[in-house]
């Protein structure tokens, strides 16, 4: 092992390789705690073909390598094992954007660039990338494909994948695939680029990536609106959709409990309605039509019943407090103890029911449980989020986690759902892939991996 960490080092110089336990600390961590890792050492290439040579090289010597990106994962499939024989790759120094062609619209980035900084760097040629997730100032695009990330803007722009135009991915043999294009049509054989988007750094390790881009959002609406009931948030996404059309980004349910815990806990926050609603919708359109038109379409909204009362922001500023409640959810629960946390989908007119349901098998379950949903209506991604009731300790609500996710994972498989929205399988949820997806589905996926990883050194233990 010995000889190898040295050839590695050699590999990425002076300035690409860290053995210290105490610097690692936090790449060997999973965001909230769950999983712990070590490692031998953490490598952080700057290139494609230093890639390619620590796979080969960990090949050789029958190594096994972790792919880490910005670690905002919750599943942990970026944190190495326990056994410290693991060698963790970091992609975060290969952040560079190689390439923006406006005209085009298109762009090249390097795996390890940070979501918002190619955001910005769309935005600065007067396009838009809009895959857009809560740690968009961490996260890592290699990561954010590698797991195919959702987000707030699936509903008019698709995922992570739908994004891709072409991948560049490391083999683990460290044989290069050069599937860089921005081609908008190819139909030239499988489309391989898919292999690796979503396979959570089991097939390959992404390098780089071509994305698509778009025109620049004009005359950006956004509303909070008051609901007296989940299934009314169904049903007005159905009529708000029929409203604006592709206009309508964004559509997100937050329950009321999930806004308290935000308002309560961070700092700055605060509901711009008045009065206790059960649940909340955010609303985001853009459209070359000016404010009065979408004005008049929540009028209608409200006179029809569907929802109670609503506020339409005047200003960025008001639009980024109306956001900043929506994404600080996550980070509220933090401070009301500990909490199970379950990213499944459904059919879009299912979540009402579905969170109705699955809400009373958990009370029956473990009585008392704190439900925190929330999530992206118009893809059907419910972020069922369950924390500790009060009076129970941490340590034995933990317990549970299994028995929880069970229960809500077989609410989901009811309505035909996924247990897997947008977060990725990791080590949390493989014994649901094998459970919920069957033999000759999970049969497919081992055989892809057999024939490109056959000693199963690439991110092991993860998904399979």
């Amino acid at each position: 092992m010995r000889e190898t960490i040295d050839r590695l080092k050699e590999i990425v110089g002076p300035r690409g390789w860290i053995t210290d336990p105490e610097r690692l600390h936090g790449n060997l961590t999973e965001w909230r705690g769950t999983w712990v890792g070590k490692t031998p050492i953490m490598v952080s290439p700057t290139t494609t073909e230093e890639v390619s040579r620590i796979l080969a090289l960990c090949r050789e010597a029958r190594t096994a390598v972790v792919p880490q990106g910005g670690n905002t994962g919750l599943c942990g499939g970026a944190i190495p094992d326990v056994t410290g024989t693991q060698v963790l790759l970091s992609l975060s120094r290969m952040n560079r954007i190689r390439a923006v062609d406006a005209g085009d619209y298109s762009l090249v980035a390097e795996a390890g660039c940070v979501l918002a900084d190619i955001q910005a760097a769309a935005n600065a040629c007067g396009r838009f990338f809009p895959l857009s997730l809560s740690s968009e100032g961490s996260c890592q695009i290699g990561g954010n494909l590698s797991t195919n990330a959702g987000g707030t803007n699936v509903l008019r722009y698709g995922t992570a994948r739908d994004q891709v135009l072409g991948i560049e991915a490391v083999l683990p043999n460290g044989d290069v695939f050069r599937g860089l294009r921005s081609l908008r049509k190819d139909t030239a054989g499988y489309d391989l680029k898919h292999l690796f988007i979503g396979s959570e750094g089991t097939l390959g390790v992404i390098t780089a990536a071509s994305l698509r881009l778009y025109p620049r959002p004009e005359n950006r609406q956004v509303a909070l609106l008051a609901l007296a009931s989940a299934q009314q948030a169904v049903d007005l996404y159905a009529d708000v959709r029929q409203r604006l059309a592709d206009q309508l980004q964004a559509f997100e349910l937050m329950s009321d409990r999930s806004l308290r815990h935000v308002c309560r806990h961070i700092p700055g926050s605060r509901l711009p309605l008045e009065g206790a609603h059960p649940w909340y919708v955010l609303v985001d359109s853009a459209s070359p039509v000016d404010r009065i038109p979408f004005e008049e379409r929540l009028m209608e909204v409200l006179e029809s019943g569907l929802a109670t009362d609503a506020v339409v922001t005047k200003n960025d500023a008001e639009q980024e407090q109306i956001w900043r409640l929506r994404h600080s959810i996550s980070e509220a629960q933090k401070h009301e103890g500990a909490s199970l946390k379950h990213d499944v989908s459904v059919p879009v007119g299912e979540v009402a029911r579905f969170i109705a349901e699955a809400e009373a098998e958990v009370l029956r379950a473990i009585p008392g449980s704190r439900l925190v949903a929330f999530g992206h209506v118009g893809d059907g991604n419910v972020h069922f989020n369950v924390s500790q009731p009060k009076g129970m300790p941490a340590d034995a609500f933990i317990a549970e986690r299994e028995r929880v996710a069970g229960i809500v994972y077989d609410v989901v498989e009811k309505y035909n759902g996924s247990f897997s929205a947008e977060h990725g399988v990791g080590v949390l949820k493989r014994e649901a892939l094998q459970r919920y997806r069957g033999d000759v589905e999970v049969g497919l996926m081992r055989t892809v991996k057999r024939v490109l990883d056959p000693d199963n050194l690439l991110n092991p233990g993860k998904v399979l």
